[in-house]
This record gives structure tokens, sequence and C-alpha cells, in this order.
């Protein structure tokens, strides 16, 4: 046993070893200077890239950018609830009509029904008026034959 040797750890070297990971952990969250800031942010704190219908302006500031940005990607956000909102309102629209199609069947049925009345009664009051007039005619043949007069009723 005497004769394995057995090496103690050297304290250099593992202040080293920690210095080195350590560079390489802040190397790697570091940008370089052609990075893009957002590209170390975190997913959630990223910027959306801006949509295709704006470009920057050569000769902008830094801080010109990043208020047209924000403004931009807030009216974006706001375009795109506005079309969610339009999606919702014809998926109503659709329900609605389908129940109106079948509330307007209602209607003609209804109106169908009151037409088909009217008619009914409008040949009976002109029965009725057709029978009373030749009531009339029978009883003023009637009296002629008679003879009778009977003072009208005042």
């Amino acid at each position: 046993m005497r004769d394995a040797v057995v090496k103690a750890f050297d304290i250099n070297d593992v202040e080293h070893n920690i210095a080195d990971q350590l560079e390489k952990e802040i190397a790697a969250l570091t940008p370089s200077a052609g990075d893009d800031a957002g590209s170390y942010a975190p997913p959630a704190n990223r910027a959306a890239a801006l949509p295709k219908y704006v470009t920057h302006l050569d000769g902008a500031t830094e801080i010109g950018r990043l208020s047209a940005e924000a403004v931009i990607r807030e009216y974006e956000a706001a375009a795109k609830e506005i079309e969610t909102m339009g999606q919702e309102i014809a998926s109503r629209h659709e329900a609605i009509t389908a129940s109106v199609a079948g509330m307007l069947e209602d209607v003609r049925t209804t109106a169908a029904h009151f037409r088909n009345e009217a008619k009914r009664i409008f040949h009976e009051i002109e029965s009725c008026s057709a029978i009373t007039e030749e009531v009339r005619t029978t009883c003023d043949t009637l009296k002629k034959k008679i003879g009778v007069r009977i003072p009208p009723v005042t």
C-alpha cells in the first residue's frame, strides 16, 4: 500500500476549472456585437418580429426604433383581437341566421294561416250578405203579395 501514491487535489487546478466554467457560462449569456438584444432574453420577453407591412427608416435612432416597435406591436395585437372578434361575430351570425331561417318559416306559416282565415271570413261575410239580400227580396215580394203595408221602423 505504501507504493501506491495518492495525489491530493491541487487548489489551483480547482480554481482554474471553476473560472473556466464560469467564463463559458457568461460567454453563452452575453450577446456578441452582432447579436440582437432580444435573442438572449427569456422566450416570454422576446419581442416578436415586426409585421411585414412596416420597416425601419434609415437614420432612425435606437429610441425611435424601440418606440415605433412598441407602438406597432400594440396596434398589431389590437388588429389581431379585432380579427378574432370578427370571427366570433361571424360564427354567431351563422347561428343567428340559421335560427332566423326557422323563425321566418314559422312567420310565413302564420301569415298563410291568417290569409286563409281572412279568405274564409271574407266568403262568409259575402255569403251572409247574399243570403240577407235574398231574404230582404223575398220579404218584399211576400209583402207585395199579401198587400199589407208595414210602416218602416224608425
